[in-house]
């Protein structure tokens, strides 16, 4: 298949998300300079003289869009549909890990099987540029690579995949989750599975949203590497992703900064990736540091990192802000169910539920919820959204193939209860 071309500045804003959805998708594709190339089509100079182009993605057949959306780009790939079927017999929120492992297992098994995503496969995963602890990968794979495989996986079993789609509300009611989508469609089925994983956390900063795609990054952004080279790039966390980026800028840009809010890396960082990154001669680690303070005109120029020990403050210039600093699970809407969260927003699940406020009165059954089970009977969590899971890879496709083993339990129960 020929190459998608992507045309624009690296410095536009409305780029980036084009660039980083094509890069999780595992979609090739080359770039040209708008400003930099004498020779462009003659259909996007036309273009260019009716009015202002920012992007432009030229697709194998020869179609030129002029500053396309993520969706719109999504819609000429053929990857944006609507449900196919009135009622699944499970629904599974987030195309992450543990979303794209309960999809896989689920369909495989028989269950009528719908994924629904609203940004690109693979979650945060989809963004790391190399994962290594996982187990049958001893080179490591790409995390965009590892969730492509999972897509093509899901397909072959039948899963139904719905690509840039968001839940705004779901209802229990009739031992059925009836989901509103922000398409206005409307998703039926007898059991779900939350997968929907954690955003990541911002700084809040003054300008912080200013500067957003113009400077300002968050999570890895390995679709933006190309456009670190000999630059100065600042990576914010002191975790897994936080490193895995560092390693990869590394090798694009001048200089990486990696600023850490704490005094040392053991405690957050694998091992592998505390050695990789304190031996990186271009990488240079800050420690018991904070970025306070952000500058710029139209795009980022320049940021302030205070030392919490000493208080020193001290400015650097840079156009290029990577933040990995955690995040928040991705559960507002079950603010208005019977679905109990802890403070933070994650989702309660099984014998973490005895004790809470609300429970036992909301739980109908006589029966405790199965261990992967929220506070309503049916609808399962699994990966990052839920309380007490472990952060990893591997551990999130775990949960996805242990929810599916208990929707089956589920539904047969009912299914014994109805007839």
């Amino acid at each position: 298949m020929k190459k998608l071309t992507l045309f624009g500045t690296p410095d536009s804003p409305e780029l980036y998300p084009l660039r980083d959805f094509l890069q999780r998708s595992v979609v090739e594709y080359d770039w040209i300079d708008l400003g930099a190339t004498p020779n462009l089509p003659t259909s996007l100079v036309e273009a260019q003289a009716k009015g202002s182009v920012r992007s432009v993605v030229e697709f194998p057949g020869g179609k030129l869009v002029v500053n396309p959306t993520v969706a719109e780009v999504a819609q000429e790939l053929g990857w944006i549909s609507k449900p196919s079927y009135q009622e699944y017999d499970l629904s599974i929120y987030g195309a992450g890990p543990a979303g794209l492992s309960a999809a896989v297992y689920a369909a495989s098994e028989g269950l009528r099987t719908v994924l629904i995503e609203r940004e690109a496969v693979g979650g945060q995963a989809g963004t790391s540029s190399l994962i290594e602890n996982y187990m049958g990968f001893p080179e490591g794979i790409a995390g965009a690579t590892l969730a492509e495989r999972a897509r093509q996986q899901a397909l072959k079993f039948g899963v139904e995949i719905l690509l840039l789609r968001e839940g705004i509300k779901g209802t229990f009611y009739d031992h059925h989750i009836h989901v509103d989508l922000a398409s206005g469609d409307q998703l039926v089925a007898r059991a779900n599975i939350c997968a929907t994983g954690v955003e990541y956390e911002k700084l809040n900063l003054k300008n912080e949203a200013r500067f957003f795609n113009k400077g300002v990054y968050y999570g890895a952004g390995a679709g933006e590497a190309i456009f670190c080279r000999g630059k100065d790039v600042f990576v914010v966390g002191g975790g897994n992703s936080a490193g895995q980026a560092a390693s990869y800028f590394a090798g694009f840009a001048r200089r990486v900064y990696l600023v850490v809010r704490k005094g040392n890396l053991a405690a957050t960082l694998s091992d592998y990736l505390v050695k990789r990154v304190t031996t990186i001669p271009n990488i240079e680690i800050l420690y018991n540091s904070t970025v306070q303070e952000l500058a710029g005109d139209e795009v980022l120029q320049g940021i302030k990192v205070v030392n919490s020990l000493n208080g020193t403050a001290t400015w650097h210039d840079t156009s290029k802000l990577f933040i990995c600093i955690g995040g928040k699970p991705n559960t507002l809407w079950a603010s208005e169910t019977n679905i109990i969260r802890d403070p933070n927003g994650y989702l309660i699940t099984g014998n973490d539920l005895v004790g809470r406020a609300g429970f036992p009165k909301c739980w109908p059954l006589a029966r405790p919820p199965y261990h992967l089970e929220t506070s309503v009977p049916g609808s399962f969590a699994a990966g990052d959204v839920r309380l007490n899971s472990v952060k990893r890879v591997a551990s999130a496709v775990g949960e996805g193939a242990m929810a599916v083993t208990l929707v089956h339990k589920y539904l047969a129960e009912l299914d014994k209860t109805n007839s």
